[in-house]
């Protein structure tokens, strides 16, 4: 009998370690792969259709452009919130830890272009700036407030109603770059530039 159980046990720890080891796994293969871009330069196109192209591309990730710059050679979006699970038709989580960081905090994102002439080249600069909302936490003085702890929220309805105190410290704090954003927007800026030219050329 103790026989079988030690098995049982044996067998319960392999299954969930290799559950783990699968898991891992992908996330480990993705971070290996994956190389940052951190500009592009493409040839035969004017600055005015090298911005256009990356309006395009933003605006299919549903970013909303901010400020235009063609002089400068600057664009600029407003901050887009992360994406959420449900949200399927979206891409500016890229990996699953930026997935699931979009999910557990309210983050939100801005993109800023950079498009300047090197040469006979355009060569096209990206990078995303992140912020998280913090929130400040209210007092509680027992367990079953915890529920209210950043919101005037009950037992069995959560809503988010900040009370005065904590909209005056409510605010963004900036938690670093997402270079893998920045390499997925100018990815798709040099194939959207690269069918731009084939289609001039048929």
């Amino acid at each position: 009998m103790k026989r079988q159980r030690i098995n049982k046990a044996k067998g319960f720890c392999f299954a969930f370690a290799a559950c783990v080891a699968l898991l891992l796994s992908p996330g480990c293969a993705e971070t290996q792969q994956f190389k940052v871009v951190e500009q592009i330069c493409v040839g035969d196109i004017s600055k005015p259709e090298a911005m256009q192209a990356v309006e395009d591309v933003l605006g299919e990730m549903h970013f909303t452009i901010e400020k235009t710059d063609v002089e400068h050679g600057q664009i600029k979006t407003r901050p887009l919130s992360g994406a959420q699970t449900f949200e399927f038709w979206r891409s500016d989580n890229v990996g699953a830890f930026n997935s699931a960081e979009a999910n557990l905090h309210s983050l939100r994102r801005t993109v800023k272009l950079d498009i300047n002439q090197q040469g006979e080249q355009l060569c096209i600069g990206c990078n995303v700036k992140t912020q998280k909302l913090s929130l400040p936490e209210s007092q509680i003085s027992s367990s079953s407030q915890a529920y209210g702890m950043f919101s005037k929220s009950c037992p069995s309805i959560q809503k988010l109603v900040l009370k005065p105190a904590q909209k005056s410290g409510m605010g963004w704090v900036d938690v670093g770059e997402d270079d893998r954003l920045a390499t997925k927007i100018l990815k798709r800026v040099e194939v959207r530039i690269s069918n731009l030219q084939k289609e001039e050329r048929l």
